[in-house]
């Protein structure tokens, strides 16, 4: 028995590391998983890693568009019958810059897809999830905490707080419970751009800038963080809502 046997989730960002690690975990652990992504060949590759039709199936779309999140929402419903997990996961960076000079169309663009993204998979998604469902938003440990240089990327991380604890309470009664995971800096090509655009070094000493902040002292991998996501789909923690949950290897401290 897997801990989502019988369970249909949606992931967003699928073809990324930690939503591709993701749904290799809520396949395994049981799942039929919907997979969403701008990239169509490489979030079909990843559905197909998952064991055919019966098991996953993706789709494109844009997390700012309404009726392309309502889509994938109702393709759950239609291909699998229901819908029980959605881990709005979709996200970019932005560039950085100082709050003085940082890019107008830039700081919308943050927001639109890190804001409106999981809003819009929140609205859709509860609209038909089973009672004692779970909704996970992917913050980041910039949404606990911040740093110079990152006002679009750490506003944005920081909303979505604001968006779970209200959809929590909105949603307590039907047994659904929502909340926010909190990842530090993961081995991915993602995290890797954002430390070499903040440091100005070279890929590894960049790596190593950060990796001596953490106080243990690496990054995480996609693997770890979706272990966290699997706990917070799955009756593992049926009590926990409203919660910010940092796997962030000390960071926030």
């Amino acid at each position: 028995m897997g801990r989502l046997d019988s369970k249909v989730a949606l992931i967003t960002g699928a073809a990324g590391s930690i939503g591709a690690a993701t749904a290799r975990q809520f396949a395994a652990e049981g799942a039929r998983v919907v997979l969403s992504d701008l990239d169509e060949d490489r979030v079909a590759a990843v559905a197909a890693e998952l064991g055919g039709d019966e098991v996953a199936c993706a789709t494109v779309a844009d997390v700012t568009d309404s009726a392309q999140v309502r889509a994938a929402v109702q393709l759950a419903v239609d291909r699998f019958g229901g819908l029980d997990v959605a881990f709005a996961n979709a996200g970019i960076a932005g560039p950085i810059a100082p709050v003085s000079e940082f890019p107008e169309d830039a700081f919308d663009a943050v927001l639109a897809v890190n804001v409106r993204g999981p809003f819009l998979v929140a609205k859709h998604a509860l609209a038909v999830m089973r009672d004692g469902g779970s909704l996970i938003i992917n913050s980041s440990v910039v949404g606990l905490t911040s740093d110079r240089g990152i006002a679009g990327y750490a506003t944005s991380k920081h909303a979505v707080v604001g968006l779970m604890r209200t959809a929590a309470k909105e949603v307590a009664d039907r047994g659904i419970r929502v909340n926010t995971i909190h990842p530090g800096p993961v081995d991915n090509a993602f995290q890797h751009r954002i430390e070499v655009t903040a440091t100005g070094a070279a890929q590894d000493r960049a790596a190593e800038i950060f990796e001596e902040m953490i106080p243990l002292g690496r990054h995480a991998q996609a693997e770890e963080i979706a272990r966290s996501v699997v706990f917070l789909a799955s009756d593992d923690s049926s009590f926990v809502t409203g919660h910010t949950l940092a796997v962030d290897g000390g960071l926030s401290i």
